[in-house]
């Protein structure tokens, strides 16, 4: 048996990179939870979904949840499945490549998390 390695089967649905739109991906990120969650992701790593590693434990679990769903349907962020788990990410190259600036534009203009 080969060793696992993440296959689209193991995302959860996201726009492809060249359908991700400047209109919904800045209305994704005009609350301020999911700008939280932006400069949280913006460090490059995977993380996992509990709303406490998010600096978000004021916040009810399926609310956290929605707020990364809207990220992930507006093509900002990607979902890995993995077993009951789920690692969400920053589609940093995809954004760049798609808004070249906007990303760098946001995580210097937004205020740095309490």
């Amino acid at each position: 048996m080969s060793p696992t390695t993440a296959t689209e089967d193991e995302r959860l649905p996201q726009p492809v990179a060249g359908e991700i739109d400047l209109v919904t991906v800045l209305h994704a990120l005009g609350d301020p939870v999911r700008m939280r969650l932006l400069l949280s992701y913006a460090d490059g790593a995977e993380h996992s979904c509990d709303p406490r590693s998010l600096g978000l434990d004021h916040l009810h679990k399926s609310t956290v949840s929605h707020h990364m769903r809207v990220l992930r349907e507006a093509g900002v962020t990607t979902t890995r499945v993995a077993g009951r788990n789920r690692f969400v990410s920053l589609r940093r190259a995809d954004l760049d490549t798609r808004f070249p600036g906007l990303l760098d534009a946001l995580l210097t203009s937004a205020p740095a998390p309490a």
